[in-house]
Parts: C-alpha cells; structure tokens; sequence
C-alpha cells in the first residue's frame, strides 16, 4: 500500500469515527494522462518550439501538430512576492486528449447515421465526459508479440499488429464485454503501449512503429456498432493508449498513406457520437481494481469550436 492510499485510508476512518458511519474502503483514483511536456519558444516565437530548451523533465512525444511551447511572461508584483504567469501553445490533439464527434466528417460516402453527430468540444455534456468502464486488457498477447523482437517495437516482419494479428483489439472481444456495453459506457482497451510514448517525428518514433501498433481492429469497432444496433443504444466513447484508436493498419489504410480507406473506426464511431481518448497512459492499473466497477472522468475544456483538446484523464474504481 502506498503512503497515498494510506492517508486516505486513514481519513476515511476519522470520517467514519466522527460520524459514526461505517469504515468502507477508499475508492481507487488512478491518473490516466500523460504529462505535457513544454519548450521554450525559439528566438522568442511562441509558434515554435525550441526542442533544445525543454521546461524541467519535458521530453518531445509523437504528434499531427507541434510539441506545446510555455512562454514566460512578466511577474505580476506584490509587496510580499509575485504571481508567476506565462501562456502556452498547444495543438488540440497532442499529448493524451479527447476527440470531439466534428473532429471527422464523412461527407464522400453513405453516413452512418441520418442525423450524425457535429457537436463541438463546448457542446459535449457532462454525461458525455463521464460513464462506467467496460475494461479490455490486450497487453500480455502485445508483449507476446513485441517478445519476438526482443520485447520492443520492430517493423513489419519483425512484429505483426495487422488486423489479422492476435495482438490487437478484435470482435471476440468485444463479444466479451457485449453484456456490460449500455448507453454512455467507455470502451477502455489496454494494450501496455503507452510506455513507448516518445519521439519527436511520427516517422521515427517506436509508438508509432511504422504505423504498426496495436489498436481497435476494423471487425472490433464494426462489432460494437452492431451491438450498439442491436441493442438500442450508444456508447460514450472509446479509450486506447495509442494515438488513435484504430489499430496501425487502420489508420494507414490499405495503401499506407493515412488518406485512403483509412481511419475506419473514426469514419464510423465519430459520426455516431463517439468520443475518442487518445494516447491514454498507464492503462493497465485498471486491472488493480480486481472487479470492482469503475468510472471515467474527462476534464476536457469547453473549448468554443475545437475538435479535440488535451484532457486530465481519471478513473475512480470501487463501491
């Protein structure tokens, strides 16, 4: 037990002491975010960042726009000290985040809905950044799988995370969790991939892999969508430790260019109103909850017009 969970542990008891209620256990509050490291801006622009100059521990992470850039600003003076006070820029979908529905519209082929979902990041309710966790724990068949490669990330041949490949989210399990799917689950795979989150370019980076990671397969996101049909219902989103949900191959697309027939969990979810929490981190101490239910929570800013923006993700698990 750590010194966290002992001093809660012990204030619920003086709570329960005080009030004469009965001790129960603490809930389990786990921090599913990566921390978003910053830079300096270079030669004084706050558009670019200067990688050479990271804030304390920052380090560069794969993402579509830039790494964030922390500018300080002019103390803000009192008799006794000061505020310290400064800005930052940071691209909507960078570091661990939440897709918005409009963050992809489909406007070339049959929709997935008659009314799909446009909703933009300060349109999202309460209830769409909250919702009980249907878990799925893929990462002891990834690290069968990145084994073959001496426990790491290798290219196409070396490690197979296609969606043919056992190593990544496919229907069956889906079929798994069928009776805990309802209306406002999240769907939070954990595939032990966030602990190779770093790299400064998409092209080179091991998360990324060669676009060869493990993800939602297209047979697992077209599985949910039937259950969701068949059911009556609509999930609140789904949560992966990868930068995008889909599996690599999904996100290429059959060709590898990210453009064509790509994305297919995206095409699909988003316009039914799906969000997506993206580059989630440590997912796997989900399974210290040992059963006992749990809950997602999203701080996501209600950002007027975004796509996505860069969430604080918290699971509290237990009765």
């Amino acid at each position: 037990m750590t010194i966290t969970k002992l001093a809660r542990a012990a204030l619920v008891s003086v709570f329960a002491y005080l009030t004469g209620a009965a001790v129960q256990a603490a809930p389990l509050v786990l921090d599913l975010t990566h921390p978003v490291g910053t830079f300096s801006p270079k030669d004084g622009n706050i558009a670019e960042p200067d990688l050479s100059k990271p804030l304390k521990n920052s380090y560069a992470v794969p993402t579509f726009g830039a790494q964030a850039v922390y500018e300080t600003l002019p103390d803000f003076k009192t008799n006794r000290g000061y505020f310290g006070l400064g800005r930052v820029l940071l691209a909507e979908h960078h570091g661990t985040h939440v897709d918005a529905p409009v963050h992809y519209n489909n406007v070339k082929e049959t929709l997935e809905t008659s009314t799909p979902d446009r909703r933009t990041l300060e349109q999202l309710m309460p209830n769409d950044l909250f919702g009980p966790i249907a878990f799925i724990d893929i990462s002891s068949r990834v690290q069968a799988e990145l084994d073959k490669n001496g426990g790491k990330p290798g290219e196409v041949g070396k490690t197979n995370f296609s969606n043919s490949s056992n190593a990544v989210v496919k229907a069956a399990d889906i079929d798994a969790i069928a009776d805990r799917l309802d209306t406002g689950v999240w769907i939070v795979a954990n595939g032990g991939w966030s602990r190779f989150f770093r790299g400064a370019s998409l092209d080179d980076s091991p998360y990324i892999n060669g676009w060869n990671f493990p993800g939602f397969s297209a047979a697992a996101c077209d599985r949910i969508i039937e259950i969701e049909d068949r059911k009556g219902i609509r999930i609140n989103g789904v949560v992966m430790d990868n930068i995008g949900i889909d599996s690599g191959e999904n996100s290429a697309g059959p060709k590898g260019d990210l453009v064509t027939d790509s994305w297919h969990c995206h095409v699909r979810g988003l316009q039914r109103g799906w969000k997506f929490v993206e580059n989630a981190a440590n997912l796997g101490q989900l399974a210290e909850a040992r059963g006992a239910p749990c809950n997602l929570f999203i701080g996501a800013p209600r950002l007027v017009a975004g796509t996505g923006v860069p969430s604080r993700i918290m699971a509290v698990c237990g009765n």
